[in-house]
């Protein structure tokens, strides 16, 4: 495939005087997990439904594997699999039923059974849709969206409600998609399932991408990291900023624990210390942290609810 496996350009999509969709661009390259990541309204599931060819663009222009994801539907959908998070299963219909019924579909699909396994829904598979609890319709909505063996996957919320060990199988199911040389376009409010998870990152905010890259790309620019330490309460703060570099700033979060923001490099780890030794401090559980990607999130869209 000589061109990206999704390829947003100049999108936008209005609801009456609301624009959902104001110029957004992004593309994701085959084999990779793009991860799509913002507050809610930010434009994320209207942009993924015009991708699925369930809404039609406004402008810009939108090609799925190199087609039209409205005029080329048909040629996408066997090619194409989507994870809603309304799951979209027959109420009445067994789990596993659902899932071999899809795979009949396919020309070379998973096994059904391996898949119910591997997702911890082998116990499930007799049981009715309508009596499964919302973890498990969540996991075989994944299954669903999986077991054709598509070139390219939506995946939308695919851990909300997940408990741990289940969030972790869908993890593993996302990594082997991956190493299948499928591409994932993932939308989460799970910062560190997009840390894990994805090769790139889009984040988007009033329907506009307002920054991209890998997660390291996006967690190394602007501020270099922080430095924690523990320590006796109430220690002057001015004091240890001033024998500081100008860009640090310093504050006690909790009683007793210090967090030093900026560029972590040695010179200012060995500033900290002699500050300490200077003032017969006991800097216990000093460590070093690069900022998170909700760090960056929220410095990029907010810290408001929406």
């Amino acid at each position: 495939m000589d061109h990206p496996a999704v390829e947003v350009r100049d999108l936008t999509k209005r609801y009456g005087a609301t624009t959902a969709v104001a110029g957004l661009t992004l593309s994701a390259a085959p084999g990779e997990v793009l991860a799509v990541l913002g507050p809610n309204g930010a434009g994320k599931t209207t942009t993924v439904e015009i991708c699925e060819g369930y809404r039609r663009p406004d402008s810009g222009t939108v090609r799925v594997l190199g087609l039209d994801p409205v005029a080329d539907a048909r040629a996408l959908r066997p090619r194409v699999g989507v994870m809603l998070q309304g799951g979209g299963g027959y109420p009445g219909a067994r789990a596993g039923e659902m899932l071999r019924l899809l795979a009949s579909y396919a020309a070379h699909p998973l096994d059904p059974a391996e898949l119910l396994d591997r997702l911890g829904l082998t116990a499930a598979a007799g049981t009715a849709y309508k009596r499964l609890s919302g973890g498990q319709k969540q996991r075989l909505s994944l299954a669903m969206a999986v077991v054709s063996r598509p070139e390219l996957v939506f995946l939308d919320e695919p851990t909300a409600g997940l408990d741990p060990q289940a969030r972790h199988a869908t993890w593993d199911v996302v990594r082997q998609l991956r190493a299948d040389g499928v591409t994932v376009v993932l939308t989460t409010h799970h910062m560190e399932e997009a840390e894990r998870l994805a090769d790139q990152v889009v984040v988007v905010d009033g329907g506009r991408a307002v920054a991209a890259g890998t997660p390291a790309e996006l967690t190394s620019d602007g501020a270099g990291g922080q430095l924690r330490f523990a320590a006796a309460p109430g220690l002057d703060l001015v004091a240890l900023a001033a024998a500081l570099p100008a860009d640090v700033t310093v504050s006690e979060p909790r009683r007793g624990e210090y967090l030093v923001s900026g560029t972590v490099d040695p010179h200012l780890l060995a500033a900290v210390t002699a500050w300490c030794a200077a003032h017969g401090v006991l800097a216990e559980d000093l460590r070093v942290q690069r900022r998170s990607l909700e760090d960056v999130f929220l410095d990029l869209t907010g810290h408001g609810l929406r």
